[in-house]
C-alpha cells in the first residue's frame, strides 16, 4: 500500500480440559475449543468436509510444542465440526519418537493416504511418513514401515516437514514439502508410498518459509504457503503467500498475500471447495487459553476475482455468516453510544467521534463519515472510552480503517479495561483481530469498568485508523 506523503493527505490435557464428547462445535471461532488443534488439511468426500487436523497439547505457558497424535473433524456444513477423535498417533509409527506435526490425506484407488512429519530417531531430525486407510476416518496404519522422506534423501528439504499431496487428472500424484525457506517437490509412484524420480527445487515460491499447500483451478496449479518476510508479518509471525504455474512442478509465479498475519506466530492453510463455495482453513491462537503452542483450527470464506487471483481472506471470529462476519455488526447493546471518546492522539484532519457513530462502513477504506487515523504516528497509540457510571463490558467490535496510503491495518491490539487504580488486559480476550472490510469481534470474561482501552500497534512504516469500535 502507498504511504501518506502530506500531513494533509499524507501463533488439552496439560490445560486441565478433557474432550468429553463427540458434539458439534460451531465454527469458525474456533471449530472446537474442548482441544487445541493446529495445521489443518481439509478433504471433501461427497458431502462432507473433513479436517485433518494436529493436537496442540503443550501446557499454559508452555514454550514448545507438545504434539503427539492427530484428529479428524467432519462437517456437512463448514460451520458446525464434529470431532471424530484420534485417528492417528505417533504409536501407529514404530521407528517415530515425536513430533506429530502437519500432515495431508490423499485419496487413491479406494485408499485414503495420510502423509505426516514425525521425529524419525534416526539420523537428522523430521522424517515423513505415510499412513493408510480404508476411509477418511481410518482406522490408519503405517504404509511403508519407514519413511517416505528423510535427511539421506536427495536434495531433501533443510526440514523435513509439512508435505502437501496432489493428485492431478491424469493421475500423476505430486508431493510439495519443506521449512527453512527450502521446499521441495517430486513425484510419487502410483502406490503412493515412493517418490517416482528426482526431488527437485521449485522455482519462483518468493519467500517461502513452511506449510506448502497445493491444489489446481481451473487449469491453473495453485501453491499457498506460509511466509514470514516483513513485507507482510510482524517478525517472528507468519502471512501466507500464494503462487501460479501451468505445470505442477512449476516454475511458479508469485500472486501476493491471501491471509494476513493471525494471532499465532505460525500458521498453515488448506483451501478447499465445498458445496459450490470456496474456504481458507488456517489456525489461530483464540481459542480461550491458547497461544502459539495452544493453536486453533478454524476457516473462513474465500473468493476468486475474474482473473483466476485470489482475494484477500477477511478473518472472522463467529460463525461464518453470523452477526460481525462479512460486514455487518454484531447485535447487541452498543455501550460505545454513551462514552466519551479519548484518544493519545489523533491526526488534525481526522474525526475521532466517528468511531461511536453508529455508521456501518462498507468496506474499510470507506471514510465518507469521517474516521479516525493516527497518521504519521506510529507504534502502539490507543483509543478509549469513559462512562460516568459502570459498565458491564463482555465484547468489542473493531472496524479497522484503511485509506490505501498512510494508514493500514495494525499489526496487532489489546484490549484494556480500568480496574479503579490503572489499566489492566482484560481477562479471557480472544485474538484482538487485525482483518480488513469486518467488524473483528473480541470477546473476554465479563468486566464492570468506568473506562475501556484499546492499544492499537502499527505495522512498519504505516500508521493506524478506526472507522467504528463498538463495546457491548
Amino acid at each position: 500500500m502507498k504511504r501518506r506523503w502530506t500531513a494533509a493527505l499524507a501463533t488439552v490435557a496439560a490445560f486441565g480440559l478433557v474432550l468429553t464428547s463427540a458434539g458439534p462445535a460451531p465454527a469458525a471461532s474456533p471449530i472446537t475449543t474442548a482441544i487445541y488443534t493446529a495445521d489443518p488439511a481439509a478433504l471433501v468426500v461427497g458431502d462432507t468436509m473433513y479436517l485433518h487436523t494436529g493436537h496442540d497439547e503443550a501446557a499454559a505457558g508452555g514454550t514448545n510444542f507438545v504434539m503427539r497424535d492427530w484428529h479428524v473433524f467432519s462437517s456437512t456444513d463448514a460451520t458446525t465440526f464434529t470431532d471424530q477423535g484420534v485417528k492417528l498417533s505417533l504409536s501407529n509409527f514404530s521407528w517415530a519418537g515425536g513430533d506429530a506435526w502437519a500432515g495431508e490425506v490423499e485419496p487413491r484407488g479406494g485408499k485414503y493416504y495420510w502423509y505426516v512429519p514425525v521425529n524419525g530417531r534416526g539420523a537428522g531430525w523430521m522424517d515423513i511418513g505415510v499412513a493408510v486407510g480404508d476411509s477418511p476416518l481410518g482406522p490408519f496404519t503405517d504404509a511403508k514401515g519407514g519413511p517416505l522422506i528423510s535427511d539421506s534423501t536427495p536434495n531433501s528439504s533443510p526440514l523435513n516437514i509439512d508435505p502437501t499431496v496432489f493428485t492431478d487428472d491424469d493421475g500423476q500424484a505430486y508431493i510439495y514439502w519443506g521449512s527453512y525457506n527450502g521446499v521441495r517437490a517430486a513425484k510419487l509412484k502410483p502406490d503412493m508410498i515412493n517418490l517416482d524420480g528426482p526431488v527437485i527445487t521449485p522455482q519462483g515460491v518468493s519467500n517461502f518459509w513452511e506449510a506448502p499447500w497445493m491444489f489446481k483451478r481451473n487449469g491453473t496449479y495453485y501453491l499457498a504457503y506460509a511466509a514470514n518476510d516483513s513485507g507482510c508479518s510482524s517478525p517472528g509471525y507468519a502471512c501466507i503467500r500464494y503462487a501460479t504455474a501451468s505445470n505442477p512442478m512449476g516454475p511458479w509465479t508469485h500472486r501476493g498475500v491471501v491471509l494476513d498475519q493471525v494471532t499465532s506466530t505460525t500458521n498453515h492453510p488448506a483451501i478447499v471447495e465445498f458445496k459450490g463455495q470456496w474456504y481458507m482453513v488456517y489456525h489461530n491462537a483464540a481459542a480461550p487459553g491458547g497461544g502459539n503452542f495452544r493453536r486453533s483450527v478454524t476457516l473462513d470464506k474465500l473468493y476468486w476475482n475474474a482473473d483466476g487471483t485470489m482475494q484477500k481472506v477477511v478473518q472472522t471470529t463467529g460463525p461464518i455468516g453470523g452477526g460481525g462476519a462479512g460486514g455487518q455488526p454484531p447485535t447487541g447493546t452498543n455501550q460505545a453510544l454513551a462514552a466519551t471518546a479519548s484518544t493519545s492522539y489523533v491526526s488534525a484532519w481526522e474525526t475521532l467521534g466517528a468511531i461511536k457513530d453508529g455508521y456501518v462502513p462498507t468496506s474499510s477504506a470507506d471514510h465518507s463519515h469521517g474516521a479516525y487515523g493516527n497518521w504519521n504516528h506510529q507504534g502502539t497509540e490507543w483509543i478509549e472510552y469513559q462512562w460516568p457510571t459502570a459498565r458491564s463490558i463482555s465484547k468489542v467490535a473493531t472496524y479497522w480503517f484503511d485509506d490505501n496510503q498512510g494508514i493500514d491495518l495494525p499489526a496487532s491490539c489489546q484490549v484494556q479495561y480500568w480496574n479503579g487504580s490503572a489499566y489492566v488486559n482484560v481477562p479471557g480476550q480472544s485474538g484482538c483481530g487485525v482483518g480488513a472490510n469486518t467488524y473483528n469481534i473480541t470477546t473476554f470474561t465479563p468486566v464492570s469498568t468506568t473506562r475501556l482501552r484499546m492499544n492499537i500497534t502499527s505495522r512498519t512504516g504505516y500508521s493506524t485508523g478506526v472507522l467504528e469500535w463498538m463495546a457491548l
